[in-house]
């Protein structure tokens, strides 16, 4: 039987692909000719590019434009590098608008697909100013089309979400600068906003400046720029209010919408735009123009509701200083004052009883409407003017000022509105069949970039940290939903609900993830608290019969513990299954699903009655029961509403609940990230205060530095950082290394390094008229450096006693970060793959625990493997392990003998207690002191006070005094006895006083320690519970915490709460992290003294490679929630230490990568070390693409949708891992990997089939996919790149880094030729890889290991090659290869040949075969095993 294809296809890996699932082949077809004729010749001769206009017109545009600009068409376009090669080289400042347009369209097209756009302008500044300015013109050209008009508003917001490109932020800033202001309504009331500050007033003199001094040339062009941003909300404000407005131009205003969202979103665009948006009444006209009211345009109503939020947002524009809600309320009543005391004065007779209302009354806008209704046409005008607001519109603008717009902008001027965090708070974070199926969720489902939608972005800068919290809510919300409900669309499926014949709900069908129940049973509706109108906890219980599940699947169930959250569905089959509002029903509504209710799993029951975990949250040792019994807490607040709706006469939901569905563990903690992120949403806790301007975004990118800190360390001991002084001052090139004045010439380690402080040099002060870019660049002078060294203390006779010292020589670079993270502020360190990011961690937590024992240090990773990589080294330091913790789960993966877990450590105190108070034992007999002194901790205390302690007085008395000698010494030394299993002699013969006496310090250093842990142990024979006693362990004793940034997300509070309080953040992965998850190790403690007392943060990672997985592609490509914080910084420009040294792989399989890298270079081991000189046995190359043709006339096929699979190239992976094995490689060393999941399950199924059972060939380390493999490695790797019709999401160049950099001795890449060599993102790696054949070139005749060296075969023909033409003959020549391998080991062992070995084209996989074992999602599955469980 051939073995089962089909996997579950999983979207962190594949939904990448979502955003170019469109068949470019046909409009491929239609460009390629031109492309080969006009800017893809096959020339070797460079010659300047020339467009021809009637070639744009009448070959691109008009075919474009027949086709409506479809996106297809335009990816084709872009693909054949029409931007790169013709378009941008052809341009001058003479360009048509079509070539002009051209540009535009295919600049989106890159940013839709998330490529990099401004790179390929950077070299021609000038011209892209010119571009530029024709773009800002042909956005307020009314002759477009509003499809080309929405094409150009795309490219501009992409301009403005660019502003860390200097190109574009140079043509972007004077839009949106104060100059803008000049389209005020009135001088007065521009006069009246210059007045708030001085700094307003000097920018704007400035900005008059400027145009004053300019030239004749000049002043048109700053016309149009102070201009332009009015003129263009003008121009859509005509659009909304057009009857006649079409689908495009309703396209268009959400795109227009979408830009202004932006501009109020970041301070630098929101300073000056907020005032003049305001001014134009932009919110009022669009709430009032027919456009908004169609009730069709639900997502322009949702992009007013989100502009709406940004506009009002509680903060200063200026000073970008956040209003808190007793600062935001008294500036809304503010206003309602200046409203009332104009009242009172000029409308006294009508409006009276407004200006004598209390706020409350008057800021709702049902009532504030009344009392404005008794005003006639003029008043309301008369008011608006004593106001200062805007009474009219130019007149080509369609906005008419009459009184109904006019009390709309003072209604939506005076009314209150809800803060950021009132609007958290009221969001819910458990799901109902509303929340999950309402239209703004719905319509994130269809993304495909032609569409702006109503979320909010994670920027390149944040208005405050509060929005930055608000934002990352709202988010993390949307993206939890959408999982919850794709799961619940799942299970529902895979069930087959169906009517019974009495009209009930039956499930013919069957999903591991969901049982039918009958409803649940209400134990207790716990009163409301004080103040609360609802319960304050409904406790429930349902009972799960799992007698009719198979083994694995039950013991999955039995997973279930406390705090898990369950969801509560009713399925009913029948037309009256409910939709949420007016939207399309989901295909899980279709067939039947009409209620979702969430619940929290309080204890888990067998049918005794009894729980299946203890209190230590393991399992106890019942027998397994047929029923669980699940103590449930019910969502209080829609268990209200419910009850409500039940006492209205609507029907009892919980009467009519038939199924309870459950999720995977690491996809059901939702609920506890979404609580921290909400609550710290709604909490003033702040970031450290040197910190927090570089976090925004503003300010200083270098001001976090430690060189710019005021608290920068002067003196600081390297320890064991340095292994000698040439280490040292190879390390420090550019500086000055000087001995202290207490030492002479070089000497070794340990130094103590100190920054000499120059005095400070007297700058003249420069003059005011300077331009603003001509301030002259400083000049810094490298500081020396000054030396000096000490003896380290002896810490003991015994072997194990001594201290475990750095081996690594470390790079420049790497001291450079080493430096900077063990100074206070922050340091960001990219590593590249191979450089030793892990070691450079580890030293500086080595440094910092030394240098500053008081301070507690918060390790943080992405994944557990990589925190159980960095612990792993930590243990092999001089750390003691009693400081180190490790929170959450996968400690049980940490390849150490110790257990770092808060239970593992109490354990381990406990532990080594006994064999301590074993010692004291032993130190007693030494003293003849009666007594049972080992008996506690508390007992050795006394001991350690009673006779220890005086007896060393009494020793150090004796040495001072003048007859004491060496050999007096020895005689008189107190623990003489208690070291006789010591190492011996314990004093060398002919030992002078000096060398007795540090022997002695050290044999005393070695029973102090005794003492010092027992105190340490003492507070856990005081304290009972256990719990306790690992709390204890977190906020006292552990000065080394480390746990993922899930963990930490998921436990803030409970961490917080502790009173837990650390000093410094060190994260690895830290581009690999959400950017929550980024920020909440940096707030996972409450302020001290009002700040928090954060000093360092280290921030470990790689931005080229890949980003943080985000499911879907709405909220990871429009809302940008896969930036890190790593990344952010990087693009802001915060400096940052690039790791410049890869010891990993081979330099020439180093250069498939290191393009991507400044000036990475190799280390001198993979040049010098045997392992990086010999060739691979049976290999001519080291690295090779290999073409893989179609295979049985199919290359890449997708039997599910984003589950894509390549037989060929899986038979051919499959045969170069049975030919390595052939050759004697170990299988440990071998990985095979695949761009995608249903190609690794594919060569899962094939190695299977072929060699699982086979001793010969058994299974490699692992097959995996490339996005799991990060941070792994391994000796040989075999890369299936899969796609045969397109690049597919290997485009994103950070994958193509991870796949090329896994392999240290042996890469060996299957792909389609063609299809990757026209790809110009990836054009750097496969022009290097193309230089070789593109046939696995073979060296026949040898076993692994081999003995050629690869140096000297560059260039000449190598004994024994041989081409393997295809997987055919390959499979051929590995079969025979197995054949004689078997007949040898037969003959050794004295066995006669089989008769009939089985011919290769009857073991290969058959293709037809392998799609009839692709199981049916409908299958009953009750007694068999899920094809899907294979999937991690």
């Amino acid at each position: 039987m051939p073995p089962r294809t089909k996997r579950k296809a999983e979207p962190q890996q594949d939904v990448a692909e979502e955003s170019t699932v469109v068949n470019v082949s046909q409009s491929e077809g239609a460009f390629e000719e031109l492309a080969k004729t006009y800017w893809l010749k096959t020339t070797k001769k460079q010659t300047k590019i020339k467009v021809k206009p009637d070639v744009l017109k009448s070959e691109i545009w008009d075919v474009l434009e027949k086709e409506d600009f479809e996106f297809k068409s335009l990816l084709a376009l872009e693909n054949l590098q029409i931007l790169e090669k013709y378009l941008w080289p052809g341009y001058n400042e003479d360009a048509s608008d079509f070539h002009i347009l051209l540009l535009a369209l295919i600049c989106n097209v890159k940013a839709r697909e998330h490529l990099p756009t401004w790179d390929i302008f950077a070299d021609n500044a000038a011209e892209f100013s010119s571009f530029f300015r024709r773009i800002l013109s042909m956005t307020l050209d009314r002759t477009l089309s509003p499809k080309i008009r929405t094409h150009l508003i795309s490219f501009i917001i992409s301009a403005f979400q660019s502003l860390d490109s200097g190109i574009v932020r140079k043509e972007c800033a004077p839009l949106v600068s104060i100059s803008i202001w000049h389209n005020i309504s009135s001088d007065k009331k521009r006069e009246r906003k210059l007045d708030h500050s001085t700094q307003l007033r000097k920018a704007w003199r400035a900005a008059a400046k400027r145009y004053d001094a300019a030239d004749d040339a000049t002043k048109p062009r700053l016309r149009f720029e102070r201009s332009w941003l009015s003129t263009l909300i003008l121009d859509f404000l005509n659009e909304l209010y057009n009857e006649k407005s079409k689908l495009n131009s309703v396209r268009y205003c959400e795109r227009f919408i979408e830009f202004l969202i932006d501009l109020q979103s970041q301070l630098p665009t929101r300073r000056y735009v907020n005032t003049l948006f305001q001014d134009l009444h932009t919110l009022p006209a669009i709430r009032l123009s027919p456009m908004f009211n169609d009730e069709e345009n639900g997502l322009i109503r949702d992009l007013y509701g989100l502009l709406k939020h940004y506009t009002y947002f509680s903060i200063d524009d200026h000073t970008g200083i956040q209003h808190s809600t007793t600062e935001a309320y008294e500036r809304h009543c503010e206003t309602l004052a200046t409203l009332q005391r104009v009242a009172l004065k000029h409308f006294k007779d009508k409006l009276t009883i407004l200006a004598l209302s209390n706020y409350a009354s008057i800021d709702k806008r049902s009532e504030l409407e009344g009392h404005l209704e008794l005003l006639t046409d003029a008043e309301i005008i008369e008011l608006c003017n004593l106001l200062d607001l805007r009474t009219t519109f130019p007149g080509t603008c369609k906005v008419v000022a009459d009184q109904t717009f006019l009390t709309e902008v003072l209604l939506s001027g005076h009314e209150k509105r809800k803060t950021f965090q009132e609007t958290a708070r009221d969001l819910s974070i458990l799901p109902t069949e509303l929340t999950l199926f309402e239209s703004t969720l719905l319509r994130n489902d269809n993304y495909d970039g032609s569409r702006p939608l109503a979320l909010p972005k994670l920027n390149l800068q944040y208005l405050t940290v509060g929005d930055f919290l608000w934002r990352s809510f709202i988010l993390h919300r949307c993206e939890s939903f959408y999982a919850i409900r794709k799961d619940i669309e799942d299970a529902i499926k895979r069930l087959r609900p169906s009517i019974g014949r009495a009209g009930q709900t039956n499930f013919d069908g069957y999903s591991k993830m969901a049982l039918p129940i009958a409803r649940p049973s209400i134990l207790e509706i716990v009163p409301p608290l004080v103040g609360s109108d609802r319960p304050s906890a409904v406790k429930a219980e349902i009972s799960l019969d799992v007698s009719r599940l198979a083994d694995h699947i039950r013991r999955e169930w039995d997973t279930l513990k406390p705090d898990d959250v369950v969801f509560l569905l009713t399925v009913q089959v029948n037309d009256e299954a409910g939709t949420a509002g007016n939207t399309i029903p989901s295909d899980a509504q279709k067939i039947g699903l009409k209620y979702v209710r969430a619940a929290e799993i309080t204890q888990v029951l067998d049918d005794r009655g009894r729980s299946l975990w203890d209190s230590n949250g393991q399992v106890n040792g019942h027998s397994s029961p047929r029923v669980r019994k699940l103590h449930i807490k019910l969502d209080t607040a829609m268990y209200k509403e419910d009850m409500d709706q039940v006492a209205n006469g609507k029907p009892d939901i919980y009467q009519s609940i038939n199924l309870v569905m459950r999720r995977r563990g690491r996809e059901n903690n939702f609920k506890s990230i979404l609580e921290s992120i909400r609550s710290l949403t709604l909490s003033d806790i702040p970031l450290a205060p040197w910190l927090h301007e570089v976090f925004l975004g503003y300010g200083d990118p270098a001001g976090a530095t430690y060189s710019h800190l005021p608290n920068q360390i002067k003196s600081v001991d390297y320890r064991d950082t340095f292994l000698d002084w040439q280490h040292l001052v190879e390390s420090l090139p550019g500086k000055t290394v000087e001995p202290g004045d207490d030492v002479n010439g070089s000497f070794g380690p340990p130094y103590v390094l100190q920054t000499i402080a120059k005095p400070p040099e007297v700058i003249a002060k420069p003059s005011k008229k300077r331009r603003r870019d001509a301030e002259p660049t400083p000049q810094f002078e490298p500081q020396p450096v000054q030396v000096s060294t000490y003896k380290p203390p002896r810490t003991g006779p015994y072997p194990t006693d001594a201290p475990k010292l750095n081996q690594v020589r470390f790079t420049p670079a790497q001291v450079e970060a080493i430096i900077s993270g063990t100074q206070p502020g922050l340091t960001v360190i990219v590593g590249p793959p191979g450089t030793g990011k892990t070691d450079v961690a580890t030293q500086i937590i080595n440094n910092i625990y030394h240098n500053f024992p008081e301070q507690r240090t918060l390790l943080i990773a992405h994944s557990n493997q990589a925190l159980n990589q960095l612990f792993q080294k930590i243990v092999a330091l001089d750390i003691d392990e009693r400081h180190l913790l490790r929170l959450g789960h996968g400690e049980e993966d940490l390849e150490t003998d110790a257990n770092f877990s808060k239970h593992g450590r109490v354990e381990s105190f406990l532990e080594n207690r006994d064999s301590y108070l074993r010692e004291v034992d032993r130190l007693a007999a030494n003293f003849g002191a009666p007594g049972a002194h080992g008996s506690s901790a508390e007992t050795a205390g006394y001991f350690n006070s009673v006779y220890v302690e005086p007896a060393w007085t009494k020793f150090q008395e004796f040495i001072k005094s003048p007859e004491a000698t060496s050999e007096t010494i020895m005689l008189a030394f107190p623990f003489y006895n208690y070291f006789y299993d010591a190492p011996q002699p314990i004093f060398p013969q002919d030992a002078d006083k000096e060398t007795v006496l540090d022997i002695c310090d050290g044999c005393y250093n070695h029973v102090s320690k005794i003492f010092t842990e027992l105190a340490d142990v003492r507070p856990f024979e005081i304290l009972r519970r256990d719990r306790d006693k690992a709390n204890y362990l977190l906020t006292k004793e552990a000065r080394i915490i480390a746990m993922t940034s899930t963990h930490a997300a998921m436990r803030r509070r409970e961490i917080a709460s502790l009173g837990f309080h650390y000093d410094n953040v060190i994260m690895e992965e830290a581009a690999q992290i959400t950017e929550i998850e980024n920020f909440i190790p940096l707030a996972l403690q409450n302020p001290k003294n009002g700040e928090m007392p954060l000093q360092r943060v280290v921030l470990c990672g790689d931005h080229f490679q890949n980003s943080p997985v985000i499911q879907n592609l709405a909220f990871r490509q429009y809302a940008n929630l896969e930036q890190s914080l790593f990344s952010r910084l990087v693009r802001l420009g915060v400096p940052t230490i690039n790791l410049d040294q890869q010891g990993r792989a081979r330099p020439s399989i180093a250069s498939l990568y290191s393009w991507r890298y400044r000036d990475l270079g190799n280390l001198p081991q993979v040049s010098s070390q045997l392992e990086y000189q010999i060739a691979n046995a049976g290999f001519k190359y080291e690295y090779q693409f290999i073409q893989v043709p179609d295979y049985k006339g199919r290359g890449e096929w997708e039997p599910t949708p984003h589950f894509i699979q390549n037989l060929g190239e899986a038979e051919y992976a499959v045969a170069i891992f049975q030919y390595m094995r052939l050759l004697g490689y170990p299988a440990s060393k071998i990985s095979i990997l695949a761009t995608y999941a249903g190609q690794r399950a594919l060569i899962t199924d094939v190695l299977n089939h072929r060699c699982a059972k086979n001793p010969l060939f058994g299974l490699p380390k692992i097959v995996t996919t490339v996005d799991k493999y990060q941070g792994e490695q391994n000796d040989y790797i075999i890369l299936s790149l899969t796609r045969t019709s397109r690049v597919g999401y290997l485009r994103d160049v950070r994958r193509l880094t991870v796949a090329l950099s896994r392999a240290r001795l042996g890469l060996y890449i299957l792909g389609r030729r063609e299809i990757f060599e026209s790809c110009f993102e990836l054009r750097q790696a496969f022009e290097i890889l193309f230089q070789r054949p593109d046939k696995l070139q073979l060296v026949t005749g040898e076993l692994f290991p081999s003995s050629r060296v690869l140096k000297d075969e560059e260039g000449v023909a190598v004994p024994g090659e041989a081409q393997m033409e295809g997987v055919e003959h390959l499979g051929q020549y590995v079969y025979e290869m197995t054949n004689s391998k078997v007949q040898q080991l037969r003959a050794e062992r004295g066995l006669p040949d089989p008769v009939d070995p089985v011919p290769p084209a009857e073991n290969m996989v058959d293709e037809d075969e392998l799609k009839e074992e692709i199981p049916d999602a409908e299958e009953d599955e009750y007694e068999t095993i899920d094809i899907y469980d294979k999937v991690e």
